[in-house]
Formats: structure tokens, sequence, C-alpha cells
């Protein structure tokens, strides 16, 4: 398994991001620092510096031509990605800028903020343009759907909100979370957005009902990040509980559990393209995973890997997999590793067990059924024997007042 070493950051790690051509990966750190990595072997990385303080979220620009950080010294910084590390700064917010986010044309990006505030600037001249504040905690995250028409917000208020760009106003407020929300973000075909919780959970709603799609239960510690594939198909996330896990969406399940962080794996993202993944970490660490979600026969890969897995609390013998990939000796070292091999399938293309599953389902609830009409049957015969005593007693009662 090849592995790219580098010098890497000397704090934990807090947001990664692939430019749109993979060739470079940019990470941000509690040191202050943004590392900007080259996916070429044997290619240096470069540190840049000018933040005064921790480096809470990078992004790169769609086009790869600039990249944006946020920073617990109150400012955003708009860096080239060339060797020099050019950067221009300006105050943003009035307290630490936890989130920026380009949109999918480049020439707005968004960010957030402890100071309770969203703002929308204009790119090239680093313009304000407007803020949304209905939050009444510190806002963790904010992003650009995909055709940059709304944006969706996260908040320490336990909120998602959904705002309108044009109009500037509140459309939606998703209030179920049990806890914090460090992270949210759009699904390729912006129709949907999910959430990552302090309460372990990760949340999936549709924007155009408003509704919840699906829930999940996997991590056995608070949510920090997520990210989905490009084909919209599977969602990655990572926790304080040190895992990765990749999830299903069709299948509304857990595919894989990925170990590697030694403490807290703090952010996560997909390559535009969704054949990388990046994660980072409070061990220091910036890990660089290979994946194919479309090569293999999907039976293929389930008779290479003996597996077992655990999805709300429930067993599934021999379905898919949890794997751990081991501890990663060296701190300093951006590791490439290749996850099982997978592919994108129709709903209909289910693996035998899971239908025999399936089926001894609704089986089981076709006897609970059975059971449930039978109990009826009893009580209402029960029922027409009490009336007719009744009646009876009645009859019996009128019959002796006549006499």
């Amino acid at each position: 398994m090849d592995s790219q070493h580098f010098k890497g950051h000397r704090d934990a790690v807090t947001s990664v991001d692939f430019s749109l051509n993979k060739k470079q990966l940019v990470s941000g750190s509690m040191d202050s620092c943004l590392m900007i990595w080259s996916m070429k072997p044997q290619m240096r990385a470069y540190r840049f510096m000018g933040h005064k303080d921790a480096v809470m979220c990078v992004h790169f620009s769609p086009s790869g031509h600039l990249i944006a950080s946020g920073s617990r010294d109150k400012t955003v910084r708009l860096w080239v990605p060339s060797v020099k590390g050019e950067s221009t700064a300006f105050k943003a917010h009035t307290a630490t800028v936890r989130s920026v986010h380009f949109s999918s044309d480049g020439q707005s990006l968004v960010t957030a903020s402890d100071d309770k505030t969203i703002k929308v600037w204009a790119v090239h001249r680093q313009k304000f343009l407007f803020s949304l504040n209905q939050h009444i905690n510190w806002v963790r995250c904010a992003k650009f759907s995909p055709d940059g028409r709304l944006i969706v917000s996260s908040s320490d208020d336990k909120t998602v909100k959904l705002w309108d760009k044009a109009s500037r106003e509140c459309v939606h407020s998703f209030c179920e979370h049990g806890g914090f929300v460090p992270h949210v973000d759009f699904h390729p075909s912006g129709t949907c957005i999910a959430a990552a919780g302090t309460d372990n959970t990760v949340k999936v709603w549709d924007v155009r009902m408003n509704r919840l799609l699906q829930h999940y239960q996997v991590h056995s510690a608070s949510v920090n990040c997520l990210s989905f594939h490009s084909s919209g198909n599977y969602l990655i996330t990572a926790s304080n509980d040190s895992t990765l896990k990749i999830l299903d969406l069709l299948e509304g399940r857990l595919l894989y559990t990925l170990h590697g962080h030694q403490g807290p794996a703090t952010c996560v993202s997909f390559s535009r393209a969704g054949d990388l993944f990046a994660s980072g970490g409070f061990d220091e660490q910036v890990m660089v995973w290979k994946t194919n979600f479309d090569a293999a026969d999907y039976s293929d890969v389930l008779k290479t890997r003996k597996c077992s897995m655990n999805v709300n609390g429930a067993d599934y013998g021999d379905t898919q997999s949890e794997m751990d990939f081991g501890e990663i000796p060296d701190k300093q070292k951006i590791q490439e590793m290749e996850t099982p091999e997978l592919v994108r399938r129709q709903q209909e293309q289910i693996d035998e067990a899971s239908l025999a599953s399936t089926l001894q389902h609704i089986v089981g609830q076709l006897d609970v059924l059975t059971q449930t009409v039978s109990i009826l049957e009893q009580r209402l015969t029960l029922t027409e024997d009490k009336l007719k005593e009744c009646l009876e007693n009645q009859q019996k009662i009128a019959q002796s007042k006549s006499n």
C-alpha cells in the first residue's frame, strides 16, 4: 500500500478540502497554519502562515485558484495556493469564524461565526453583502446549495436553518436535534441536507417537503463532520469516537467503519469526483483514502470480506463489513489507504441475504397481524356474548316488571 510522507501539523486538524483537479489538498489546524498537500508523489507540502490564532475552516474555490480560511482571530483570509502563499485578510466577524464556503460559481462566500451571525460576501472585492441573524447561539456551519439559491446553517441553538439567498429570509427551521449541530451540508442534487449532531446522530432531511428522511445512530460519540459522495449515494462521517463511517443512503444503513485516527476524527471530505476522501483528527494527522464505488460487483465485495456490522443496535451478521484498518504508527504521515471497492447499485439489486432477511421480516409482521386479528376476533366474540347477556337480562327485568 503506497503512502506519502509529509511533515504535518503541530496541533489538531480542523478542516480538509480537495481542489477540483485533485492535485492539491488543503488542511487547517489549531496550530494557526494551513497546509497545502500535493497529491503527486515526492512533492513537498507547503505551510501557509498568516492567521494569528487557530484555523477553524478551509475551502477551495470551485476553480481551485483560491482558498478561503476562517480563524479564531475573527478574520477570513483568501489565499492563492502557490509556492508564495500570498493572502488577503478581512475582519469578517466579531468572534471566531467557524465556517467558510464558496458558492458553486465562485462569486460569493458565506461565513458563519460564534457571533451568532452568517454573512455573505462578494469574493473578488471581499465586499460585505448581507448577514442572516436568527440563530441564538454559535453558528458552526453554513453552506450554499448547489444552485446557489439556498443557504443552510447549523448552530449550537440545536437548529438547522434554511435560508433563501434572494429574499434573505429563513424559510424553514429544523429543530429535531437533541444536541448541538456542528456540521451540515447539501446533497449534490440540492433536494436534501444532512446534519451531524453532538447527540451522536446523523439526520437527512428533504428540503422540499421539510421532512426527516433518514436518521442514523451509528456513532458512539459526537459527530463532527460529514461529506456527500458526488453520486449522492453515500455519506461519510467523522466522529469523536475516532472513526469514519460510510453510510449507504440508498439502503439507509452503515456500510463501513474506518479506523485510523487516534483520538477524535474532526473533519472529512470527499474529492469532487468522489474517488478520494481526506480526514483529519486531534492526532495532528491528515489521511488520504482511495475509494472506488463503481468498479467491483457488490456481491464480490461481500464474498471477499467476512464481516459483521451494527446499525441502531441490531446485529447484521454476514451482510456487510465493519472493517478495522488498524493503527497508523507515524503521526507525521499522510496515509493513502485503499478501501474495498464498492459499486453504485440500483435498489432492486439487493443481495440474497438481505432479501431473505426482508422476507423473514415480512412473514414475522404477517404473523403479528394474524395474532392481532385473532385477538380482535376473540374480543369481538366476548363483546357480543356480553351484549347478548345484557339484552337477555333486560328482557327478564322487563318481563318481571310487567308481571
